[in-house]
């Protein structure tokens, strides 16, 4: 069995690299959601050896990429009846969830989001001309809860055609239970509003806790809703821009198929079908159990870390996900005010709360080398000491 090094520390910076070139030198960025560890030795094998034949045409996506897909998630995550003829690719979730919001609303609709949610969702909704209705989490004790009566009232409007679900939840850090997903669908079934639940984090899942792709509750439950998914977040290839659209509704993959094309998001590259299929294997099981337990100790680590030096700022209990979620509400400041002063005087880069709905809040992504981590929660530490 092999040991995979997650303490490797892989020079990011210069190769046009969102995170690391976006931010002045010297700064450590722990902020937008990809990872510092290289992906899986046997994906870059497979890709290594597409390269190696040297033509890089129109990619024809092969049903031993559809195989991998159901075969994943009926044998990981118990989704049993998946049909690969349920399954549309696209370029990514993103643009998978904006061609779902185009086929299934009129502008003016409305879309029903999770607040504090993934700020893309709120780009979605608006770019095709809907109005977002925040049913907002219930926060307490360090934790998030839906509520089920406000979602009740925002789903009996005629104008709510959808809800983008997170699931996992970023940036709360949730991992939806069935009973949870089940309550959550049974109005939305009552109201006639479709679920879209974005699982892309899926793969992220802390001990005591269990991922329930929303569409295995029930055959009810798949019927009424839209599944997207990735291996991107997981295996750290988002650049490249693959992504699966599953419903078990033939009417809704033709809307759409339809939508899909009209946003021209409809060809991918032949290195994210490749990446997909070597990444959806035996191999990638132990990969991801190995690198979970790494995240969940860089967790650990900054749970305890931030309990001794700054215990006036929670952090919210991590059932899945890289990325935590920071209570500053002590400080009341502005959160964009908060990242700016760590980023300028500190040289360390978390995410704004604003950006995702929330004003109380910093994110801090996890998903690095110990080393670098430790020095990037120093600065943290340090900059928010001087701000109290």
């Amino acid at each position: 069995m092999s040991k995979y090094d997650f303490d490797k520390l892989v020079e990011r910076r210069g190769t046009g690299c969102y995170k690391w070139d976006d931010v002045p030198e010297g700064v450590i960025p722990l902020w937008i959601a990809d990872m510092d560890f290289q992906t899986a030795p046997f994906i870059i094998d497979a890709l290594q050896k597409r390269v190696a034949h040297g033509v890089f045409g129109y990619t024809q996506v092969p049903d031993s990429y559809y195989d991998a897909v159901v075969n994943w998630f009926k044998n990981r995550h118990g989704w049993q009846n998946l049909q690969k003829e349920w399954i549309l690719y696209t370029s990514g979730v993103v643009p998978a969830l904006s061609v779902v919001i185009k086929a299934f609303t009129n502008p003016g609709d409305q879309v029903i989001v999770q607040t504090p949610v993934y700020n893309c969702f709120f780009s979605s909704i608006r770019n095709n001309g809907c109005e977002i209705v925040h049913n907002d989490l219930l926060y307490h004790d360090h934790t998030y809860t839906m509520d089920y009566e406000d979602l009740e009232r925002k789903a009996s409007n005629p104008k709510a055609k959808l809800l983008l679900l997170c699931n996992p939840h970023n940036p709360a850090g949730r991992v939806w239970t069935k009973d949870e997903l089940q309550r959550l669908g049974e109005i939305c079934i009552r109201h006639n509003v479709l679920v879209v639940s974005d699982e892309i984090h899926c793969e992220f899942v802390f001990p005591g806790h269990q991922f329930v792709p929303f569409a295995s509750i029930s055959e009810e439950m798949q019927h009424h809703s839209i599944t997207c998914n990735a291996p991107s977040k997981a295996f750290n290839t988002a650049g490249l821009q693959i992504a699966n659209i599953i419903s078990d509704n033939p009417d809704y993959r033709q809307k759409i198929d339809r939508a899909i094309n009209i946003n021209e998001v409809c060809d991918v590259n032949p290195f994210g079908v490749v990446a997909l299929q070597a990444a959806y294997t035996k191999e990638g099981e132990e990969w991801l159990r190995q690198l979970n337990e790494y995240i969940y100790s860089n967790y650990i680590y900054l749970k305890n870390y931030f309990k001794q030096e700054i215990p006036q700022f929670p952090i919210c209990k991590l059932e899945g996900t890289y990325l935590a979620w920071v209570d500053c509400s002590v400080l009341k400041q502005g959160s964009e005010e908060i990242v700016n002063h760590l980023t300028e005087h500190y040289k360390v880069k978390p995410n704004n709360g604003q950006m995702y709905g929330d004003d109380r809040f910093i994110r801090i992504n996890l998903a690095c080398p110990r080393q670098r981590l430790e020095e990037g929660l120093h600065r943290i530490v340090q900059g928010l000491k001087d701000m109290i």
